[in-house]
């Protein structure tokens, strides 16, 4: 029996590249159903993340000339992650299996056929791997490597060179909306979940039309929420440095008793401000770790929705 897919794609702001890439999902999607891959009931959801330029309309559109292209829209911009957890979540009731892949055309659509072969041999789960960073600069491919190394000895279990673009079956996701996370990093998460995975590696591409909307900033958030989400060990790391401060505190307060009692001892301030700056600054960092961490809790015991959302293409009413 051929399986249902969904195609999940988040969008935020994409009225210049989605009627593009559209056509290409929608290629794609029909030359599994040709190859007998798939069932013909397969289809591509758009997930609109609250966007202020015309990409709901554009969606609208699509969806209304083919059957196969359908849209949610969430009540305002919640983030990349939750607009693919709201799609994720829309589907994993009536699809067999589902590929989240961003809508700007970087990533290789014709890797979700590899995907499906091996959700046939038997993967639950089918990470998309980036062959290789040639295509980006030196600063890009030097931060991206150095996330995923510095997220692997925090203890969080990630794919290397693994983003969003994967495949999912529907009996992970049954598992998976159990999560009940408000800060979600699910190149995180997934992991967690277990079942049988492989791996697909695939070609990036150039952005097709556009602009990015992850700069820096957003990626260094991301990192930071994946490691305060699926990790204790920067607290761990703050107790280490408090023990090595008070023994150098400890070392040094010897040192001066024993240079007063030898009259060795030196009048000045130099040294003791750079003790007192060195102290007070482990003390801000780690009181601000301590403080994200405290901040996560604060959103958790909320239990606020992770989506809403506002509009769809078709009857549905499902929130989370």
């Amino acid at each position: 029996m051929r399986p249902v897919l969904t195609i999940v794609i988040p969008c935020y702001n994409e009225e210049k590249v989605l009627p593009i890439t559209s056509r290409m999902f929608l290629d794609e999607l029909t030359s599994l159903t040709n190859e007998g891959k798939i069932s013909d009931d397969s289809k591509i959801l758009f997930v609109d993340d609250g966007s202020s330029d015309k990409t709901w309309e554009i969606i609208t559109s699509l969806a209304n000339a083919d059957r196969r292209f359908s849209g949610i829209r969430q009540s305002r911009n919640r983030g990349h992650q939750n607009a693919v957890f709201a799609g994720l979540m829309e589907v994993k009731d009536t699809s067999d299996v589902t590929v989240t892949i961003d809508c700007d055309g970087q990533d290789d659509v014709h890797a979700i056929s590899k995907m499906v072969d091996e959700y046939m041999k038997g993967s639950e789960i089918v990470y998309g791997v980036r062959s290789s960073r040639d295509a980006d600069t030196f600063f890009k491919r030097f931060t991206a490597e150095t996330f995923y190394k510095l997220l692997a000895s925090m203890g969080v279990e990630v794919v290397f060179n693994h983003a969003d673009y994967r495949l999912v079956s529907s009996k992970v996701l049954q598992e998976f909306a159990g999560f009940r996370e408000v800060n979600l990093f699910l190149r995180g998460m997934f992991p967690l979940v277990g079942f049988k995975s492989s791996t697909v590696c695939y070609q990036r591409k150039e952005r097709i039309a556009g602009e990015s909307h992850y700069p820096i900033g957003k990626m260094l958030s991301l990192a930071f929420d994946g490691i305060t989400s699926l990790s204790v060990k920067p607290l761990r790391m703050i107790t280490v440095a408090g023990l090595l401060t008070a023994l150098i505190s400890f070392v040094g307060a010897v040192w001066s008793i024993v240079s007063h009692a030898a009259g060795n001892a030196v009048d000045g301030w130099t040294g003791m401000t750079c003790i007192i700056c060195f102290i007070g600054g482990v003390q801000l960092i780690g009181v601000g770790v301590v403080g994200e961490y405290i901040g996560k809790i604060y959103m958790e015991v909320k239990r606020r929705p992770r989506y809403i959302i506002s509009e769809r293409t078709y009857d549905n009413s499902r929130d989370a």
